[in-house]
């Protein structure tokens, strides 16, 4: 998931490290490594857990995100979505941002296994590398699907949440996972269409730029019915109860409209207002599992 704001200036230096972390994506992430806590449990989080687990992991993901600025630092510069940024303007030296992603990843490493337990730790240490190492230097320069296998380590938070609670991860926190990584390529290539002349310029396979835009426009469509039916899944297996079943139905079939349009009659504003509805989908989505995971307990639907 990337930012699209593209003109900005961060001012105090506070500001510009802060901007190197990716806060909305990081909070993103955050949230669903949350939902993943109160769902592997009937009653409520410990407090330590919580309040470890959810700054364990915001400062591993900034961490991993600080990385990503530093070796995309020269092509953020050529893309008018992201020249803003301090790394691109080299406001902040490389010895500085990599100093700043290690204490960040090493302060998380701490506070994931001094609160949390350390099956937690190296899932999250494996997620900064898969997202840091495997996604930015080796898949997102080398083919158009970077986005599709590099998807991995970006749907790891459900999981994370889980292992910090339980100390284990099993078959519906994987369904959660499998929920955003197939939801990333779609909302991942909506972006990619209305900004297909910045990677164009940066040089970077991305699939509108390598296969065309009418190739893309039907992987969003098909990618976008995988979700649906993934996202029935947690119903399926028990989960979730009726609350989130009408939840994902209603939600997916908006998302489900913005795909058959874009397939159909494509414009980029109406690749910008999918790239838009599908952070708040899954935000909804995400935040229906939770209300339903409560409801079932309080009424039992």
């Amino acid at each position: 998931m990337e930012s699209t704001t593209f003109a900005r200036h961060p001012g105090s230096r506070i500001s510009q490290y802060l901007a190197l972390t990716k806060p909305r994506v990081t909070q993103l992430a955050v949230f669903c490594a949350v939902i993943g806590m109160f769902l592997s449990t009937p009653g409520m989080v410990p407090w330590t857990v919580l309040v470890g687990g959810t700054v364990g992991i915001a400062l591993t993901a900034g961490a991993a995100f600080a990385i990503n600025c530093l070796v995309e630092q020269k092509i953020d510069a050529m893309m008018r979505r992201t020249a803003w940024r301090p790394s691109a303007r080299g406001e902040i030296s490389t010895l500085q941002i990599l100093l700043f992603s290690a204490l960040l990843g090493g302060a998380g490493m701490w506070t994931l296994y001094a609160l949390t337990n350390a099956l937690t730790m190296w899932l999250t240490v494996a997620t900064f590398i898969g997202y840091a190492v495997v996604y930015t230097l080796l898949l997102k320069p080398a083919t158009p699907q970077n986005i599709v296998i590099g998807g991995a380590s970006g749907a790891m938070p459900p999981a994370l949440g889980w292992a910090a609670v339980t100390g284990h991860v099993p078959g519906d926190a994987w369904i959660l996972v499998l929920i955003i990584f197939v939801w990333t390529p779609p909302h991942f290539w909506a972006l990619a269409l209305y900004r297909r002349k910045d990677y164009e310029n940066a040089g970077l396979p991305m699939l509108p730029n390598t296969h065309g835009e009418q190739y893309t426009r039907l992987h969003i469509l098909l990618y976008t019915v995988i979700l649906f039916a993934v996202t029935l899944m947690p119903f399926v297996s028990g989960m979730s109860g009726i609350v989130y079943l009408v939840s994902a139905v209603l939600l997916g079939a908006v998302f489900l409209a913005y795909a058959w349009k874009i397939y159909r009659e494509y414009s980029d504003a109406l690749a910008r207002k999918t790239f838009r509805y599908s952070i708040v989908y899954l935000s909804l989505l995400f935040a229906a599992l939770l209300v339903d995971h409560y409801a079932r307990g309080l009424i039992g639907l």
